[in-house]
């Protein structure tokens, strides 16, 4: 048995709602009970919360890989700079231009060596990921005991 109801649509909603209903060749009472068992069927909200729910871990997921990449370049980095800065000595004034100049010439060659290796797809978060030990099994800095 179905109840009859009557409602009213906006002019634009009734348009659609008859265009649709004639390209699918069905009545558009069929198309509002569709519609209407859609929205309110408790299954899809719980499949959209679902469908919510694993975008959202995913991108967790991804958030937290990209952290890990920079906490890993911002520690490189920082770890290198130290280094530098304890073991290299001030360069004689005499000496600057020469300096300056192999400098240069270093910086054009690390920037192609970079170059090369982004193109291979290489990366040092993934080379920390294979040659990583567990903890406990090597010591984190070379040469400590």
């Amino acid at each position: 048995m179905r109840t009859k109801h009557t409602f009213r649509l906006p002019p634009d909603l009734a348009r659609q709602l008859a265009d649709y209903a004639g390209r699918k060749r069905v009545h558009q009472a069929f198309v509002v009970e569709t519609a209407l068992a859609s929205f309110l069927s408790p299954d899809n909200s719980e499949r959209m919360e679902a469908a919510l729910g694993k975008r959202l871990d995913r991108l967790t997921r991804q958030v937290e890989r990209l952290e890990r990449h920079v906490t890993i370049s911002n520690e490189a980095v920082a770890l290198f700079v130290r280094f530098w800065l304890t073991a290299t000595s001030p360069v004689p004034e005499a000496a600057l231009p020469a300096a300056q100049a192999k400098g240069r010439e270093r910086y054009e060659r690390f920037v192609e060596a970079l170059a090369r290796r982004l193109a291979k797809g290489q990366s040092l978060a993934q080379e920390i990921s294979v040659d990583a030990e567990p903890l406990g099994k090597q010591s984190s800095e070379p040469g400590s005991a």
